[in-house]
């Protein structure tokens, strides 16, 4: 069987989960069929993936049409193909095109959805419009639906009543155990001047609105005093908000010591180290399918706080590995009630900061939980199998 797997993101180029999910995917997949990867950016050294630019002709148009341009040069890339499975919005329109003009079954991994993202009206204008049109015509149009979370099932179904409930099929990402497991050494984390004798609280992530940066910056701010906030946080999506995380670290290093930011992206073996390093893990995200990165921090053996949204509760357990914030939000994802949102986040983290042997606790706990459920091997093998109910 040949597979091509159709994604915006894929090493060295990867910026979130999506990315890390179709390197993993790509290379267990590889064990049992023949898999093609066609990329965005550069041209990668590495056998049957294929990258592919913005058309010249595009060059200066609205970053949705860029999108919609590589994506018709992925979908004739296709050809010869027994299934295409797209990753994301920037995918699914060269998903949808070649499952018509080959005849092939088309899956498609939702790892985020685009009404559930308003904000990216900011960085994308009108362009906004043609991401949501290219990801429902593909939702609407795919042979099957993978969901990352039985929430991000239910929000396909609620936001797309007009697909069919028994096309949709629960799939949760990922993580390599072995890969990302606990690194003892300091070396790394002492390099950027962050000390390992103090507690650390640690946020890794994009700088976009879904990811709540801003909200954990305003928490920090009643923190314990002793502890260390370090972000390694790069990429913003729009200047505007670039702006605002810049003022909020310069307001929070007014108040309190130890606060870094290293907005460069760190090798992954640099990243797990910050993550074993950490005495708590912070996600702070206003919507998240299922988040990979919370996995990451469990499996080398961090505790995590993390927002009660998503998917997210599907892999952090509430008080086993680690402590949950409460959302209520708006059509938009926004807190209705900011204040309380982030009040309520530092009163977990400070849980965490205050009680050594409950971080400790938590932390090999949701190594175990990472181990026992979440194996990328057992992932592949229900994406082949699905694969091969479709032939």
């Amino acid at each position: 069987m040949r597979i091509d797997l159709l994604t915006r993101e894929y090493p060295p180029e990867v910026y979130g989960g999506a990315g890390v999910h179709v390197e993993y995917l790509a290379r267990d997949l590889r064990r049992a069929a023949d898999v093609r990867v066609h990329c965005w950016g550069a041209d990668r050294g590495e056998p049957g993936v294929s990258a592919h630019r913005v058309p010249d002709t595009l060059a200066a148009a609205n970053p949705a049409l860029q999108t919609m341009g590589i994506d018709l040069g992925m979908a004739a890339a296709c050809a010869g193909t027994d299934v295409v499975h797209s990753h994301t919005w920037y995918a699914n329109l060269a998903g949808h095109v070649a499952k018509l003009l080959y005849g092939v079954p088309h899956v498609t991994t939702t790892h985020s959805l685009e009404p559930l993202r308003p904000w990216k009206a900011e960085q994308l204008g009108g362009g906004y419009a043609l991401s949501s049109w290219c990801e429902r015509t593909a939702l609407l149009g795919a042979d099957a639906v993978i969901a990352v979370s039985a929430g991000m099932r239910r929000d396909v179904l609620t936001l797309y009543p007009d697909v069919d409930p028994d096309r949709v099929q629960v799939v949760h990402n990922g993580i390599d155990t072995t890969e990302y497991s606990p690194d003892p050494a300091t070396d790394v984390v002492r390099s950027y001047g962050v000390d390992p004798a103090r507690p650390i609280v640690l946020f890794v992530g994009r700088i976009t609105r879904q990811k709540g940066l801003p909200y954990l910056l305003r928490a920090a701010r009643g923190f314990a005093p002793d502890a260390q906030l370090v972000l390694l946080a790069g990429a913003p999506d729009t200047p505007e908000i670039a702006a605002e995380v810049t003022a909020l670290v310069e307001e929070l290093r007014g108040v309190r010591s130890g606060v870094v930011w290293i907005e460069q992206m760190l090798h992954r073996t640099q990243v797990v180290q910050f993550l074993s390093a950490a005495t708590v893990f912070v996600c702070p995200s206003i919507y998240e399918p299922m988040g990979i990165v919370n996995l990451e921090a469990m499996a080398c053996q961090t505790a995590v706080v993390a927002t009660a949204t998503g998917g997210i509760p599907e892999v952090v357990a509430d008080t086993e590995t680690g402590l949950l914030v409460p959302i209520v939000a708006g059509l938009d994802g926004t807190p209705t009630d900011p204040e309380r949102f982030v009040r309520d986040m530092a009163q977990r983290v400070n849980v965490v900061l205050t009680d050594p042997a409950q971080a400790r606790a938590f932390g090999e706990a949701g190594r175990r939980r990472a181990v026992d459920y979440f194996s990328w091997s057992a992932i592949a093998e229900q994406t082949i199998e699905l694969y091969r109910s479709l032939g």
